[in-house]
Order: C-alpha cells, then sequence, then structure tokens
C-alpha cells in the first residue's frame, strides 16, 4: 500500500499531490527518454505507480499507460516485428482477438490460436519465427483457466515470451512472474483501480523488458495523465480490502446459480464443477469477482432477466465496487462475428456478471427476484 511514496512527504502531504503539469524544468539530462514530460510516463505520479504497481506483482519494473489495451498492444508491438509470429489463448478479451486477428497481419506478424488445457498440441504449432506466447489468467468472459504452469515452462524451454492478461485475478488472487511469466499486463480500468472513473492499463516485468516497451510507449504516446495516475494510486490502496469481498459474494453467488433450476451453465472457477477447478485451487488465493452464466430460454428471456435486476448496473466493463451485467454479445466481443463467438462457446444468451462490494445477501435476493421474473 506504501510502496513507491516519496521519502521526504512532498510538503507533509499524506496523500501524493497530482503534478498537473505538461513538462518540468530541464536539469542537464543526457537523454532524450530521461527529460522530465508527461508523455515521457516520468512524472512522480508515474513514479509512484511504478513503483508501486512493481511491488504489487513482485516484478522489477512497471509502467502505467492510457489503456489496458494500450498496454496490451504496446507491449505486443515490442516483443514482436515483421515476420514473427505469436501463440496466442482462443478465448480472449474481444479488443486483444481484434487485434490479434485484424490488425497484426498490417505488420507482417502471424498468428495461432492454442487451446490453454492441451500443453502437448503447443509444439506443433510453434515456428521458427514464434516470439511470443499470450494467455489470460482467466478468459473472458467463460473464465477458463489455462494449464498456466505449462504456459511459462514452454516459453522458458522454447525461448520466447510468455505473456499474460492478469486483471481479473489481480496480484491479490495471483501473482504471475512469480510463477515463471515474463511480463504481465493489468487493465487498471478495471480492479487496480475499482471505482470505474479512470481508463488505465500497466505491464510489469524484468527492468530490461519494460524499457523497451516504455521506449514504444514513448513514440507510439499512450501516456496516463497525472490526475488519473492520481485516481489509480488511491483506488489501488484498497485493493486487497475489496478484493476479498469480491472472491467471496462471486463465490456465493456462483453457488446460487448452479443450483438454480433456471440456470443452465455457470462459469465460475471457484465451483468444484468448473474445468479448471484444481488448477484454480492450485494457483489462486482467490478466484475473483467475475463470472458468467447462461440461463434457459433464449435471448430475450436473457434480456428480461438482465432488465429485472435492480443493483447491477447495466454496462460494459468491469471490476468496479459496483455490480455490473452485461451480454459480451453486445459489448465486449461485439467486434468479433456471431460465428467466432460461437466457436469459441460464447453465445447471444451469455451473461456475465461482475460481482461488486454490495452486501452479497442483497445480490443474492436481487437475481432471485430477477429469476421470478422469468416464470
Amino acid at each position: 500500500m506504501h510502496a513507491g511514496e516519496t521519502v521526504p512527504r512532498v510538503r507533509g502531504a499524506v496523500c501524493m499531490p497530482v503534478f498537473q503539469t505538461a513538462m518540468f524544468e530541464y536539469t542537464g539530462e543526457k537523454s532524450y527518454d530521461d527529460l522530465r514530460y508527461i508523455r515521457l510516463n516520468n512524472t512522480p505520479n508515474h513514479e509512484v505507480l511504478h513503483a508501486r504497481i512493481a511491488d504489487l506483482e513482485n516484478g522489477e519494473a512497471a509502467l502505467v499507460t492510457a489503456s489496458g489495451m494500450a498496454a496490451i498492444t504496446t507491449a505486443l508491438l515490442t516483443v514482436l516485428s515483421a515476420g514473427d509470429h505469436i501463440l496466442a489463448q482462443s478465448c480472449l478479451y474481444g479488443g486483444t482477438h481484434d487485434f490479434v486477428t485484424r490488425d497484426l497481419e498490417k505488420y507482417g506478424i502471424s498468428y495461432d490460436f492454442i487451446d490453454g488445457s492441451r500443453p502437448e498440441t503447443w509444439n506443433d504449432l510453434l515456428r521458427p519465427k514464434t516470439r511470443a506466447i499470450y494467455v489470460e489468467t482467466m478468459t473472458n468472459p467463460l473464465l477458463e483457466v489455462a494449464d498456466l504452469e505449462a504456459v511459462a515452462d514452454f516459453a522458458r524451454e522454447k525461448e520466447i515470451i510468455s505473456i499474460i492478461d492478469n486483471t481479473f485475478a489481480t496480484p491479490v488472487n495471483f501473482r504471475p512472474l512469480e510463477a515463471g511469466f515474463d511480463l504481465c499486463i493489468h487493465s487498471c480500468t478495471k480492479y487496480l483501480n475499482g471505482h470505474s472513473d479512470i481508463v488505465a492499463g500497466a505491464v510489469i516485468g524484468t527492468k530490461q523488458l519494460i524499457g523497451k516497451i516504455t521506449r514504444t510507449l514513448n513514440h507510439l504516446g499512450g501516456s496516463l495523465d497525472p490526475h488519473a495516475c492520481f485516481l489509480l494510486e488511491r483506488g489501488m490502496k484498497t485493493l486487497a480490502v475489496r478484493m476479498r469481498q469480491h472472491n467471496e459474494s462471486a463465490l456465493r453467488i456462483a453457488g446460487f446459480l448452479e443450483k438454480h433450476p433456471l440456470a443452465e451453465r455457470v462459469n465460475y472457477p471457484g465451483l468444484p464443477s468448473h474445468p479448471g477447478y484444481s488448477r484454480a485451487v492450485k494457483l489462486f488465493k482467490g478466484f475473483g469477482g467475475m463470472l458468467s452464466f447462461e440461463l434457459k430460454g433464449d435471448v430475450e428471456a436473457a434480456e428480461r432477466f438482465i432488465k429485472a435486476l435492480k443493483i447491477p448496473i447495466i454496462a460494459p466493463s468491469l471490476g468496479g465496487v459496483e455490480s455490473l451485467v452485461t451480454r459480451p454479445a453486445t459489448t465486449s466481443h461485439a467486434g468479433m462475428s456471431p460465428v467466432e463467438r460461437k466457436k469459441l462457446g460464447i453465445s447471444d444468451r451469455l451473461i456475465r456478471l461482475s460481482v461488486g462490494i454490495e452486501a452479497t445477501d442483497d445480490l443474492l435476493e436481487d437475481l432471485e427476484l430477477a429469476m421470478h421474473s422469468l416464470s
């Protein structure tokens, strides 16, 4: 919680002040990247965040960005060049999936999708120019748990860079770098900030890798505003407390849904019925606040259920203190074709619930009443 704080405190301020200035006085810096300038991500607000996020993930260095997608794309465009190849988990956040399938080819970069639970198949997809493997700790929106230890081992053996999006788990529940991953990515918009009031991202890894990614980001311009840095630092102070409630509440809600006669399918790695349960128990300290499910009936039934809810807000994104509900087919994965979604198991009636920190009993009562609206 206190990692990265300035010593001594700035004029004794308990909270880090916002340094709302685009540039700083020149003090003899020898390198362009060392100049104090917002776009170079090196204001005091950035530096505090870099130290704190690196400490949270137990990494050597960290870099904050203007969004989660800025973190993902900048990291990928740093480790990949024209002619290179990447292996990526088949079920990914829609924005990441779109970037891999529709944008990387413009840079002369090719890809293959892997089944994260079948490491025996990965070697067949390896190419001489494969440079990286990319996965999510828990996939969005199906909450699949890949064989993450095998991913890190495979990358190390093949001398390629392992990259993981740890947004859903957060460092409270899982620290990928300790498991052998090279780079860890966050959409800080979600749990790290936790208050649904900024958009931000982060990349964590070795000083060498983060230095290279920083140089790319400095040129692409995806820097985070100092005031957003301030809000992110504030939000991270309560991360551990919030995640305890997210973990406990989502587990109870997933159990309730699984037992409900109107629920057809529930995706939550904390349920013993989940195909990745044993892996999740081994890897994670908690199972997070995200779950998805399908109800009996059609898309219209799913819509009626969502609209009958009183507490969760119908909105995209996730990881805030307030519960959010959506159909991924219309939000996070709307950029994918119906055929692509169907291939991955993302039906149009799939409902994704980001469980907030409201009283669990209140959420359960709300869900039960919404179920009654379908009867």
